[in-house]
């Protein structure tokens, strides 16, 4: 997201994580709240929306497995459990720097706008955004005190998680942050941004910082936002040349890079995690470009990243619900019974958790409680380009 071609460009859309507008909402021209993309249709596009539906994917299993795999009993005599959660650990690199190194693509143009543009559109829609749902993860969270999550049990947490702690809805409010920055920031060198943001990330992941709730990945984070914004032209060329013999050449890179760091014990070595979240989105957007060639895959995976925002906000809440109802009897299961379901349990309740909430998005949309997925407002300034 920040050198600009100087020939025009198409009108361009983004992906729902990253924007406070929805479809749903009719507009006769660009609003605040738009963020530059890659053209609407084009290859580009098409792999950027179908890596954030990976991304939004590996969240919720994430989360699954974290948060209500690990935690049933599960007496079946084989370390089936154990090896969903070192595999979701695999991940840990990918996920989120590629999310935000996507987000800051998504990004370039809006930067560049006005700063009221900036501020209504990006920094209060985001925050707006992370305040209601960290109110309603709040309320039902405290339904669900058995699920391991941070939550806000008191007045002082709550206003804790709203200023200085992110919650579990933390996307959102770095959104916020990283606009405000890259706003800022936008008129000096490159190099006197991203490298001090490169040293806070490993800084933070070495654990030369304290980092309560999701303050670690709000800190990572920051250098894979502003990659993106900086380097968009490269990302997308990088995309658009992206080959079979550069996706072995890349997933041999994170592969090697995880094995040796889990040999070594490195991941909180000064410096190491960032370098292989690094090598981790090199890989995620060259798997992403090649996986444009087959449709069949590609095409529920890119309608799935563009509309991720909502997934991202309610999966929670869903997840919770669940986990009370599912937790005593799956546990009490036999072990022929569990030994059924152990394996593909995680990939059920993931694709449950996703449908459910898209579910609830929609019934919310119907009855006009769209103001959940957007700063309300009626009069909106149009955003010059």
């Amino acid at each position: 997201m920040i050198q600009q071609p100087t020939q025009s460009r198409p009108t361009e859309r983004e992906p729902d994580a990253t924007r406070v507008r929805f479809r749903h909402r009719q507009r006769t021209g660009p609003t605040p709240a738009t963020v530059s993309a890659p053209a609407a249709g084009s290859p580009r596009a098409q792999w950027a929306d179908a890596a954030k539906g990976v991304c939004i994917v590996l969240v919720v299993l994430w989360h699954v497995v974290v948060k209500d795999y690990l935690q049933i009993d599960w007496h079946i005599g084989v370390p089936v459990p154990g090896f969903w959660g070192t595999l979701g650990e695999q991940f840990l690199p990918l996920r989120m720097p590629l999310f935000f190194t996507i987000s800051g693509v998504f990004a370039a143009n809006a930067v560049q706008r006005q700063w009221r543009l900036v501020v209504r559109g990006r920094i209060a829609g985001f925050l707006y955004l992370y305040a209601v749902w960290l109110l309603i993860h709040t309320a039902v969270l405290a339904a669900a005190p058995q699920l391991p999550t941070d939550r806000a049990t008191s007045a002082l947490g709550l206003l804790e998680q709203l200023t200085i702690t992110p919650s579990n809805l933390w996307y959102l409010y770095a959104l916020a942050v990283y606009f405000a920055i890259a706003k800022v920031t936008r008129r000096l060198p490159r190099a006197l941004v991203l490298l001090p943001a490169a040293a806070l990330s490993a800084v933070a992941a070495a654990g030369l910082l304290d980092t309560p709730g999701n303050r670690a990945g709000l800190y990572q984070n920051l250098v894979f936002f502003l990659a993106g914004l900086y380097l968009r032209p490269q990302i997308e060329r990088w995309a658009a040349t992206a080959n079979h013999r550069r996706l072995v050449l890349t997933s041999g890179a994170y592969v090697l890079a995880l094995a040796a760091m889990a040999v070594t014990g490195a991941q909180r070595w000064f410096g190491v995690w960032p370098a292989v979240s690094v090598l981790a989105v090199i890989f995620g957007i060259t798997a992403a470009a090649r996986l444009t060639s087959w449709s069949a895959f590609s095409d529920p995976l890119a309608r799935l990243g563009r509309i991720t925002l909502p997934i991202y906000v309610i999966h929670m809440p869903v997840l919770a619900l669940l986990h009370r109802l599912l937790l005593v009897p799956v546990s009490g299961l036999g072990g022929s019974a569990q030994g059924v379901i152990v394996l593909g349990y995680p990939i059920l309740l993931t694709g449950l958790v996703i449908g459910l909430s898209l579910a609830v998005h929609r019934a919310l949309l119907a009855v006009r409680a769209g103001w959940l997925f957007a700063l309300p407002g009626r009069r909106r300034v149009e955003a010059t380009r």
